[in-house]
This record gives structure tokens, sequence and C-alpha cells, in this order.
């Protein structure tokens, strides 16, 4: 027996039961489960990254669940229900994407003959835009802005990423990633000139300046920032596990390691990763 979606429905609707449900379940609100939201979306975008597929069902399953949590509350103060998300939501895809649903419904098509190469990516991503604008302005009694609706709650590179993409846009931008890495030299010098003066609080405001143009060179590379990040620090966990455990087997508690040996085993790491990587195979 397969489950169904309605059957997930009903399980939530059980578990928000006043007499029959789950304490815990019954005790859960709006703000309560915002952090395991995000943190199950994490959960999916660390599974895709190790590529552990086998994994990804549950995580994705996880994740899941807190939209139909958000459901179940929503139907519970009569706001709004599962069918409601999943229409809105289709709505907003086909109104998104006139080039393949010219009429805007599921039954209407683009015309045979025409293939999805023939779509100019540049008109569709413009359109995109242009009607995520609309939507906005709907949405607001003030003056529209390009930066409307970039959530706060986003980890500060992705909105970082965000915000300046938006910018981007509208012209509002460096040329090519040589303009950004100067921007990088010039805020890095106001570091260190704010640390030569003595004034941290300035220095701390330099910093998050200069945190702000490497996100814009990972953008203008095409990268996330938070994934760049993200292996970067899979990457120094690695290596730095490869330090403790030759100072284990050398029998050298890592509190009486000197720098000159941890950097030693560090090198030999990053010297064992770059064998690793000259040894596997290329695929032409």
């Amino acid at each position: 027996m397969r489950y169904s979606l309605d059957d997930l429905l009903t399980l939530m609707h059980v578990l928000r039961d006043r007499e029959q449900g789950c304490p815990w379940d019954i005790k859960q609100d709006w703000d309560s489960i915002v952090p395991h939201t995000l943190e199950e979306a994490y959960e999916v975008a660390d599974a895709i990254e190790r590529r552990a597929f086998d994994e990804l069902p549950g995580e994705l399953g996880d994740l899941l669940f807190q939209v139909v949590y958000y459901a179940q509350f929503g139907a519970e103060e009569q706001r709004f229900d599962f069918a409601d998300i999943v229409d809105t939501l289709t709505a907003k895809m086909l109104r998104r994407h006139p080039h393949v649903f010219p009429e805007g419904t599921l039954a209407s098509r683009r015309p045979p003959g025409v293939s999805a190469e023939e779509v100019q990516a540049q008109q569709v991503n413009s359109r995109w835009e242009s009607l995520k604008a609309d939507e906005r302005a709907e949405r607001t009694n003030d003056t529209p802005s390009v930066l409307d609706d970039v959530p706060r709650t986003l980890p500060a590179l992705s909105r970082a990423a965000k915000l300046s993409k938006r910018a981007a846009r509208v012209g509002f931008d460096w040329p090519d990633a040589r303009g950004v890495i100067a921007k990088i030299r010039e805020e890095l010098a106001e570091v260190e000139e704010a640390l030569a003066a003595g004034d941290q609080r300035h220095a701390q405001e330099e910093v998050g300046d200069l945190l702000f143009a490497v996100t814009n060179l990972a953008r203008t590379l095409n990268a996330d920032p938070e994934q760049c990040l993200r292996a970067t620090n899979a990457k120094f966990e690695r290596r730095f596990r490869f330090v403790e455990s030759a100072l284990s087997v050398a029998q050298r508690p890592l509190a009486e390691a000197s720098l000159d040996e941890m950097e030693a085993h560090w090198q030999a790491a990053k010297a064992k990763e770059t064998l690793a990587k000259e040894k596997q195979p290329t695929h032409p």
C-alpha cells in the first residue's frame, strides 16, 4: 500500500486534534514551525550537494510536511487550506509562463513546431521579472521597488546576492568581474584603515561591506555564495579533522601542538586532496 497526499493531510488533521492528537503538534503555531522549515530546506540542499539521492525522498518529505503544517494552521483559522496553496501556485506559474501556456491555462500549449530553444531566454527572463513586478505592485500601496519581496529572513549571503541581482537587472552593476574585484580591494583597504585607527565598530561595518562585495563577485561568476561558502566549510572541516587525526596518531594532544605542526598537517591534507583529484578519471 502506498500512501497519498490525502492521507498526509488526514494525518496532519489528526495530529492537531485537540482530544486525540499529539501534544507536541497541538502546541505548535506559525512562529514555532518556521525554524523547522528553514532547517528542513537546508537538509534538502545538503542531501543534493552530497549527491545522497537515496536520502532525498525523506528530506523532501520533511520539507513538504512543513507546507502541510502551514496549510493546517490556515484551515484552522479559516484563512486558507492546502487546496488554496495548490491553486494559487498553479495560477501563478501559468501566469508567469505565457511562452509555454499562451492562453494562461493548462490546456493551452506552445504552437506545434515551435521548440523551446526558439524561445529566447532573455525574453523569458524579462517577461518573468515584469510579471513578478506587477504582482509586487498589486500587493502594496507604496511606490514599488525592485527590491520588494526579498525576504529579510534569508541567510545574509543569500539576501545580499538577491538584492544585488535585483539592482543589477536595472543597470546598477559593474560591467565585468574586474570592477567587482577592484571594489573588494577597496573595501579590504577600508577594513585595514579602520583597524589601524583602532575603530572596532567601523571595522565591523567595513567587514560587512567587504562581504557584500565578495557576494557580488560570486553573483558575477553565476555562483551561489551560500553554496560556495558551504563547500568551503566542508573543505575546512575535512582538512581540520585530518589535522586532528594526524596529531592523534602522533599522540600529540591538539592543545599542545604548535601552529607550525598543525599547519604542516593542514598542508598534507591539501596535498592528499590534490593527489586524489589528479587520479580521478577524466571524461571526454
